[in-house]
């Protein structure tokens, strides 16, 4: 017999047939995900959005909007931080090329084709994309809007540290340390001494005295883990029964808690009302939509408890230990913040705090960590923006896959099945284990189940060792 040729040596046929091609049998989630996106014609929703965008008859077939939104819907369910990781996993999968709409012979978009229709469309029609997707969340019955919690956790900014300069005259970092060397008398200093310099120096990482020129949005922060970082601030308006992302938005890192609240409160409540104009959803929504507000201490001051109280809301907010206060001239502030003080002690306010840090905390663990987005792979607030509401309205298409299917992603369903079948084997385990126990009073256990040996541990089974055959119970 001889050695078959190499692949790359073979002669590749000209033409192929259409039976020959393989099919794939498709992903389970990503059918049933496909089905209510069509239920909720999702596709022509969005080509209505997009059609401004669009010319009528010149230029090339553009891609259509839909198989956009999906691709970075799949960033979400994959886990991959980058547009070009997600085009190269649209390209080799079976089953996502079939969720997109696909044939096998299709090729599908790149990376470059992603950029470009994001730089065309505008952040509005992301945002227009997010509430469709969160009125499909509330037609299932995982929306209600009464309590919204509200928190903030840190992005990685595509910079380094590295590349920033002085706002004042655009020196680099080891440029400044060079000059400060020299200026206290070293005309060439060695990286030990730059690094001597460095570390004496206070203030070294002011905002207010450098930048990064490649991303004028981010600033110098520290990040969740300690480290220090460029970086964005990311904020979640999340349902407090549900925990679904009402309303998410990039901030600046810098900025305090108690200014980012009103631009993230206010998108929270444009998709509320959004969502109520829907005659379908508006009955499954709270009488209350909005009046509760949640949040930890971070987000307490006296404008942060007036401005809720003014709006009609009740507000339970952690208060900071801020000792005796003197309220001469703010009675509004003081009641609002004793009216504040009294919820919190109630049955109702500890339950939302502990509401508060499983929801809240579930959606930055979902969308930044095993989402991927903890670093951007984008520059500037809009842009990144774009992405992280397809990227949110993905977490929330996930709870409604959850409720249907037992899993809000992929990976999720394929541990479920392998728990499934676990269990299943567990359970024959307790069978063979009844049935041996029930033998072994008429029958001797070396004719009843010479082939198992049962360790220690309950329902696990091992071969049989060469040479024994008896059934051991200890």
């Amino acid at each position: 017999m001889s050695m078959s040729r190499r692949a790359r040596e073979r002669q590749e046929s000209l033409w192929i047939p259409t039976t020959e091609l393989p099919v794939a049998p498709g992903n389970p989630f990503y059918t049933k995900l496909n089905e209510l996106l069509s239920e909720a014609d999702f596709d022509l929703k969005v080509e209505a959005l997009c059609e401004p965008f669009y010319a009528a008859k010149k230029g090339r077939p553009s891609i259509a909007p839909g198989v956009y939104m999906r691709m970075l819907m799949v960033g979400y369910f994959e886990g991959l931080d980058s547009e070009r990781g997600i085009a190269w996993r649209c390209a080799d999968s079976l089953s996502l090329k079939e969720f997109l709409g696909f044939r096998l012979e299709e090729v599908t978009p790149d990376h470059s084709s992603l950029s470009r229709i994001r730089t065309r469309l505008d952040l509005e029609t992301h945002q227009a994309a997010f509430d469709l997707a969160l009125a499909i969340v509330a037609k299932q019955g995982l929306l209600t809007g009464k309590a919204i919690g509200v928190d903030s956790s840190t992005m990685e900014a595509n910079a380094a540290l590295r590349s920033i300069v002085r706002r004042d005259d655009g020196r680099g970092y080891n440029e400044f340390l060079t000059d400060l060397a020299q200026e206290s008398g070293i005309d060439t200093p060695t990286r030990e001494d730059l690094a001597k310099i460095d570390k004496k120096r206070p203030k070294k990482g002011s905002n207010a005295e450098w930048q990064c020129p490649t991303d004028p949005e981010a600033r110098i922060t520290r990040m969740k883990d300690g480290s220090t970082h460029l970086a964005h601030a990311v904020e979640h308006a999340v349902d407090m029964e549900t925990g679904a992302i009402i309303g998410a938005t990039i901030q600046d890192a810098v900025v305090g808690d108690t200014t980012t609240i009103y631009g993230t409160l206010a998108r929270a409540f444009e998709a509320l009302i959004t969502v109520l104009g829907d005659p379908e959803v508006s009955d499954t929504l709270s009488r209350e939509v909005g009046k509760e507000i949640v949040a930890d201490k971070g987000y307490h001051s006296n404008d942060t408890m007036e401005a809720i109280a003014e709006a009609g809301c009740r507000s339970y907010i952690s208060e900071p230990d801020r000792g005796d206060r003197r309220w001469d001239g703010k009675e509004e502030a003081r009641d609002a913040t004793y009216g504040n003080r009294r919820r919190m002690k109630r049955k109702k306010g500890k339950a939302l705090m502990r509401k508060r840090g499983e929801f809240i905390e579930r959606s930055f663990a979902h969308t930044l960590e095993s989402g991927a987005m903890r670093r951007a792979h984008l520059r500037g607030h809009e842009n990144i923006m774009k992405r992280y509401h397809l990227h949110t309205a993905a977490f929330n298409l996930g709870l409604v896959m959850r409720s249907i299917v037992g899993a809000g992603t992929p990976k999720g369903l394929n541990a479920r099945a392998a728990g499934l079948c676990t269990e299943v084997a567990a359970s024959i385990g307790e069978a063979i284990l009844l049935l041996i126990e029930i033998g072994t009073r008429s029958a001797p256990l070396r004719i009843l189940a010479p082939q198992f040996r049962v360790a220690p541990a309950r329902n696990r089974f091992h071969p049989p060792r060469v040479g024994v055959t008896t059934f051991s119970t200890a």
